[in-house]
């Protein structure tokens, strides 16, 4: 089991989300992730979705958070990440900051 990961993320906040200035709904969120993840399973650049939709500063890095250890990140964020094969991409799940999609790099 690896002690670290590496990954990139899409987060899209919603009204309500923990430090979020996002005026969409949660509904509107969910809905706008799961188009999203269609474009992905289509075949659609991760880094260039996550540049044009996440709301999280790494999407200006193509969404890259670089690698990183067990419990530096919130532990839904962490099942997740650390669960998923190298080069994988998540589904949509959700962690106090909104909705994320996940794709592991390393």
């Amino acid at each position: 089991m690896a002690d670290t990961v590496g990954a990139s993320h899409i987060l899209l906040m919603y009204e309500g989300s923990m430090r979020s200035t996002a005026t969409r709904s949660k509904d509107e969120a969910l809905t706008e992730m799961k188009q999203i993840k269609g474009e992905l399973d289509g075949g659609a650049d991760f880094a260039i979705l996550a540049a044009q939709h996440s709301d999280c500063p790494s999407g200006a890095k193509g969404g890259e958070l670089g690698a990183f250890g067990r419990g530096q990140m919130v532990p839904e964020f962490d099942a997740v990440a650390f669960d998923l094969e190298v080069g994988g991409v998540s589904d949509v799940f959700e962690t106090p900051f909104g909705y994320h999609l996940i794709h592991r790099t390393a």
